[in-house]
């Protein structure tokens, strides 16, 4: 009689049992420790005062227009993200070109650089003393401090997670469907349409919660060209920052479980979309 998968599975590992288990229970200790005991303790941080002092701290003035910012911001970013993801991984992945290399190094950049140093290099291009501050200055026209400056940070920090989705995806697929869409007279936009994006559909929508989730949990950047001022251009991570400072304790915790339930909602949906469509984008990676 064969053995079942499992039993053939378990002997190809070769790990003896004792020593799956002790692995098992480090593993499951690890995340607990510095994954569910964190949460658990900042969501019962956030109630410690009861639902309605939490609902108080969430419909605060300045909490308010904390998360507003913030959602403008990532509504304005992960957008453009999107657009130039697709657009630098069609190019760099359909075409040879001069630079190529260079751009895909420079679409790595912000994963290399630290969000503080690029928060800083916007306040040396658009501040008061800037390259560009006198002109700004001159047509009254306000980049840092203002929501202009939080937008441009957001964008840097989180424009190579769609890029680097889709660039594998559609590497592997090569061009051979362009090449026969083209032949049966498919023009630029619809073998785009047809072709090409329903190819990387679930790549781009992948991207796309990851570039989102990033976005509204910046804190580096966004934190030196905000400026803080309360009530304008602090977003949820500054404003849950500016309580903690203030000793305001459970309005803290309260802001930052909604940044935590947003990251939870962004987990479930790449679960469910690694679940539902895994195999699809396994198999494009692989071709």
């Amino acid at each position: 009689m064969s053995a079942s998968p499992r039993r053939r599975a378990r002997s190809a590992i070769g790990e003896p049992a004792p020593v799956r288990v002790v692995l098992i229970v480090l593993t499951i200790a690890f995340l607990t420790a510095f994954l569910v005991l964190p949460l658990v303790l900042m969501f019962s941080q956030a109630l410690a005062g009861g639902v309605a002092a939490y609902l108080a701290a969430i419909g605060d003035r300045d909490t308010l227009a904390a998360i507003r910012l913030t959602l403008v911001a990532a509504a304005i970013a992960v957008p453009l993200n999107a657009v130039f993801g697709v657009a630098a991984a069609w190019a760099i992945a359909k075409f040879d070109f001069r630079g190529k290399n260079l751009l895909i190094t420079l679409i790595d950049l912000p994963f290399s650089v630290s969000p503080v140093i690029a928060g800083l290099v916007f306040i040396l291009l658009f501040g008061a003393h800037g390259w560009f501050g006198a002109w700004l200055s001159a047509h009254d026209v306000r980049i840092v401090f203002a929501l202009p400056g939080i937008v441009l940070a957001t964008i840097f920090v989180t424009f190579p997670f769609v890029a680097r989705e889709l660039i594998p995806l559609m590497q592997a697929q090569g061009s051979s469907e362009e090449e026969a869409a083209l032949t049966l007279g498919a023009g630029g936009w619809k073998l785009f349409w047809h072709v090409t994006l329903p190819n990387v559909r679930w790549g781009l929508l992948y991207g796309i919660l990851l570039c989102n989730a990033r976005a509204m949990g910046e804190f580096g950047a966004v934190s030196v060209v905000s400026g803080h001022i309360r009530g304008l251009t602090n977003t949820m991570p500054l404003h849950v920052e500016v309580l903690y400072n203030d000793y305001q304790f459970a309005a803290a915790f309260a802001v930052a479980s909604l940044l935590a339930l947003l990251a939870l909602v962004t987990l479930g949906l790449k679960s469910l979309l690694e679940w539902r469509h895994g195999d699809e984008l396994a198999a494009l990676r692989g071709r």
